[in-house]
């Protein structure tokens, strides 16, 4: 609960009950699902997006995780990333995300492709799009534990070394490793 000039407001970190749409490999709609269920070992195949968000110098920015997140807890990873809502497509889903953790109203997205990824609780269907923006970025306190731009060379020293989600280094490697965007 967060008291703000006598109004108080209420959010939740419980977002367990939240539809989510089960996908097939090429990303058709088969269904839907909660959240939680998806998240509990079933290994049901839902969408999420994720943004590569880069500095015009090259830099890539990465968001902190939070310690209450269920999966990848306290771990850096993509700068926006989320599911995509039962009944929303996936340009309305990344944008609503690039909003709620960075606080971009706008910005040029580049769609690279997308993969299944599979670990030991979930197995999501991962559309990955990278953007270059040079605005203010504004990590929302409640979706995130901050962010900061990283060094090429500081983010291929730390793969491998848990520092990052794995997510992150499947794509980092797939996506930018061989240059620096």
């Amino acid at each position: 609960m967060l008291y703000r000039n006598s109004i108080t407001v209420r959010f939740s970190m419980d977002n367990k009950k939240e539809l989510l749409p089960v996908v097939d490999e090429s990303g058709n709609i088969v269904g839907k699902v909660e959240r939680g269920i998806a998240h509990n070992g079933s290994k049901i195949l839902h969408p999420v997006v994720h943004l590569h968000v880069f500095s015009p110098e090259g830099y890539i920015y990465l968001q902190k995780r939070p310690d209450w997140k269920d999966v990848q807890p306290g771990k850096w990873d993509t700068a926006v990333g989320g599911h995509i809502d039962y009944g929303e497509d996936v340009s309305e889903a990344l944008k609503r995300e690039i909003y709620e953790e960075l606080g971009i109203n706008q910005c040029k997205i580049e769609k690279l492709g997308y993969y299944v990824f599979e670990s030991e609780i979930e197995k999501e269907l991962v559309y990955v799009n990278k953007t270059v923006y040079s605005g203010i970025i504004r990590p929302d306190i409640h979706e995130l534990n901050g962010g900061k731009f990283w060094k090429r060379e500081e983010i291929l020293d730390c793969i491998g070394k848990c520092i990052f989600t794995p997510n992150f280094e499947h794509e980092y490697l797939k996506f930018f490793a061989a240059n620096n965007s």
